[in-house]
C-alpha cells in the first residue's frame, strides 16, 4: 500500500505540472492578444511599443523556455539538439521584438520632446532588453561548443539556465510595471487590471519552478 502511494505521488505532481504548463501557454497567448487588441498596432507610433514588448517577453520568451519542459513542451518528442536550436530562434525573435519596442517608444518620445527612460518601467525595460540580447549572444557556444574552449557543456548549460531565469524574471517585472502606466490603467477597469497583472506573475512562478526543479532533479541523479 505504501509502495502504491509512493508511486501515485509523482504522478499527481506530473498532472499538476502538465496543467500548469498548459495554463502558461494559454495565459501568454491570451495576454499577448489582449494587449494587441488594446494597443491596436499601427494606430500610432506608441502602439507598437506595448505590442512588441508583450510579444517579446510574454510570448516568445515564455515559449522558448517551455520548449524544455518535460510536461508542456510542444516538441517534447524531438531531440534536445533540435529543442536548443528552436529555443535560440525564439529568443532571437524575442530580442528583435524587444529592440523594435524600444525603438518605437524612443522615437515617439523624441517626436514629442519627452525625456527618455525616466520611470522605473523605462529603466528596467532598457536593462532587460540589454540583458536578453547578451543572453542570446552568450548562448551561441551552447550550439557551437567549439567556441567555448575550456568550458564544459554542462557548466555552460547551468550558467545559461540561471542567467536565463533572471532575465525572464526581469522581463516579467518590466511587463508588470508597464501595466501600471497611464496608458494601460486608462484602457482597462480595475478588476481587469488585477487579472492582467496575474498574466506575467503566474507564468513567472511556473517557469521558475520548471527551471529550479530541472536542476534539482539533475543534482539528485548525480548524488
Amino acid at each position: 500500500m505504501a509502495h502504491r502511494e509512493g508511486e501515485s505521488e509523482p504522478r499527481v505532481y506530473g498532472y499538476i505540472r502538465t496543467g500548469s504548463a498548459a495554463l502558461t501557454h494559454i495565459i501568454c497567448a491570451v495576454f499577448t492578444v489582449t494587449i494587441a487588441v488594446l494597443s491596436r498596432p499601427g494606430s500610432s507610433l506608441f502602439s507598437w511599443h506595448p505590442f512588441f514588448m508583450t510579444l517579446a517577453f510574454s510570448f516568445f520568451m515564455t515559449e522558448a523556455i517551455l520548449l524544455f519542459s518535460p510536461h508542456g513542451s510542444p516538441i517534447k518528442r524531438f531531440p534536445h539538439k533540435t529543442k536548443g536550436r528552436v529555443h535560440w530562434v525564439l529568443q532571437c525573435l524575442c530580442v528583435s521584438c524587444a529592440l523594435l519596442g524600444v525603438a518605437a517608444i524612443s522615437y515617439n518620445k523624441h517626436l514629442n520632446g519627452k525625456p527618455h527612460f525616466t520611470s522605473w518601467h523605462g529603466l528596467l525595460g532598457l536593462l532587460t532588453v540589454c540583458v536578453v540580447a547578451l543572453q542570446s549572444l552568450a548562448a551561441v557556444p551552447l550550439i557551437y561548443h567549439s567556441l567555448a574552449k575550456g568550458w564544459s557543456l554542462a557548466k555552460l548549460k547551468r550558467y545559461h539556465a540561471a542567467s536565463g531565469l533572471v532575465t525572464y524574471l526581469l522581463g516579467s517585472a518590466s511587463l508588470l510595471l508597464g501595466l501600471s502606466s497611464a496608458w494601460f490603467t486608462a484602457s482597462v477597469r480595475e478588476y481587469a487590471w488585477y487579472l492582467s497583472a496575474l498574466c506575467p506573475a503566474l507564468p513567472a512562478l511556473i517557469i521558475m519552478n520548471q527551471v529550479t526543479s530541472a536542476y534539482m532533479a539533475k543534482r539528485r541523479l548525480q548524488s
